[in-house]
């Protein structure tokens, strides 16, 4: 096992979870109490659901880098093994996309099309 490798992944899980919680208590929630947001799809609200998603994306896709840097560290870096682990960032991705817009952001079908490519070319 590399230990290096597996220190930078637990500390990019880390700062995954300390983006994802910092941001919304002391950034997004913040930015939404000042009421000047621009207005897309006819409200501020949808403007807040794009903000947030963005967001917290990026913290999955944190996760996923500390997922393919732990494989590293265990020598399991297989083109299987990181194709399975896109597929599960990129679904996550969607499934995000999906909950936080209710639909409207059409990003979560891009998402689960590359989480299912990914997919069958791990299993292919």
């Amino acid at each position: 096992m590399k230990t290096w490798l597996l220190i930078s992944a637990v500390l990019f899980f880390v700062m995954g979870v300390g983006h994802s919680y910092l941001g919304e208590r002391y950034i997004l929630i913040r930015l939404f109490h000042r009421g000047n947001l621009p207005t897309l799809s006819g409200g501020t609200g949808y403007t807040q659901q794009i903000l947030r998603f963005a967001w917290h994306l990026t913290s999955i896709l944190f996760w996923g880098f500390a997922a393919i840097l732990a494989l590293m560290a265990w020598q399991a870096l297989q083109f299987q093994n990181i194709a399975a682990v896109l597929a599960a960032t990129f679904f996550l991705c969607g499934l995000l996309t999906l909950v936080a817009t209710k639909g409207k952001h059409l990003a979560w079908l891009v998402f689960w099309l590359v989480a299912g490519v990914c997919l069958a070319g791990a299993v292919g």
